[in-house]
């Protein structure tokens, strides 16, 4: 079993993007400050519902529910499962080919919503403005996702609200080597077939 070596950098390397470009950020129109709208995530391996925070993070969130609306979601894959750390995906198709060209939104960590179990987060290269499209979600509290004095941290904009135990399922999937990944990639496709609004309860 694979021992994971939990320093800061490689738990920031274990959620970053593999794009290359740290495109500059681009501004996204807020979403309502009030609203705490919630999508469905709908996978091969079942379903789980995230609750949005547009109070917190109204500028991910919008930039989030922007792709939604669009479909951009339907056929991503979970390119990352990393048991007791994070899932990631949304950004990459089943041949590992990263999908479309997103647009960046600024780095909102810092919010005070934390890197804790369930919470759903922006994922990024180093750059801190370079977040997009691609989401993981932490299967363990991991402070040292969070902001410090020092350096940004990884805006966290939602947390799951029911089916957590697929998540965890995902976590567990085969990994190796494919595509840009030399590890860590679940060995076959853990397909999102849609993200998609539904009512708050």
């Amino acid at each position: 079993m694979k021992q994971l070596i939990l320093t800061v950098g490689l738990l920031a390397a274990a959620i970053l993007s593999s794009s290359d470009a740290a495109e500059k950020a681009e501004p996204a129109k807020p979403a309502p400050a009030a609203a705490s709208p919630q999508v469905q995530v709908v996978t091969a391996m079942g379903n789980f519902t995230i609750e949005l925070n547009a109070e917190r993070a109204p500028l991910t969130v919008a930039q989030f529910l922007k792709y939604v609306d669009q479909g951009f979601y339907s056929g991503t894959i979970f390119h990352r499962a990393i048991p007791n750390f994070v899932i990631q995906g949304g950004g990459y198709e089943p041949d590992y080919k990263l999908k479309g060209n997103p647009t960046k939104v600024v780095n909102e960590s810092g919010n005070g919503l934390t890197n804790q179990r369930g919470a759903v987060g922006l994922a990024r290269p180093g750059e801190p403005h370079a977040g997009d499209v691609q989401f993981y979600v932490n299967l363990n509290d991991n402070a040292a996702l969070d902001p410090n004095q020092t350096r940004w941290g990884y805006a966290v904009f939602g947390k799951v609200v029911a089916g957590m135990d697929v998540v965890d399922k995902i976590s567990t999937v085969a990994t190796g080597a494919k595509g840009p990944f030399k590890d860590d990639a679940p060995l076959q496709p853990v397909i999102i077939e849609r993200i998609e609004r539904i009512p708050a309860p």
